[in-house]
């Protein structure tokens, strides 16, 4: 992949979070992700995604708490091809989330 179409994509892929955010808190922070991915050195990506992984699954999580399962639905799809882009892009290297904190 040549690095202006991950730059592309991640965008892309960000914008589609914004869409499925349920707080305006998020939708600010997944806004401020996606400049970056536009405007950051495409070396500095890896530190947009994890941030982004990090964001989704606690807006995941609170929809869960919330017990609201269509937005839930729609944030775990727009997780998992955040997931995906990321690995394949390797941008991901070994990240995980410790959900007992």
């Amino acid at each position: 992949m040549t690095q202006q179409y991950v730059a592309g994509e991640l965008s892309l892929l960000l914008a589609q979070l914004w869409a499925v955010a349920t707080t305006e808190s998020a939708g600010r922070e997944i806004a401020g992700l996606r400049r970056e991915a536009e405007t950051m050195p495409t070396s500095a990506l890896g530190s947009v995604v994890v941030r982004a992984m990090t964001l989704v699954d606690q807006m995941c999580w609170e929809s869960l708490e919330l017990g609201d399962s269509g937005a839930f639905s729609c944030q775990a799809k727009a997780a998992a091809q955040l997931h995906e882009f990321g690995v394949c892009a390797n941008l991901l290297g070994g990240w995980t989330h410790d959900h007992s904190t």
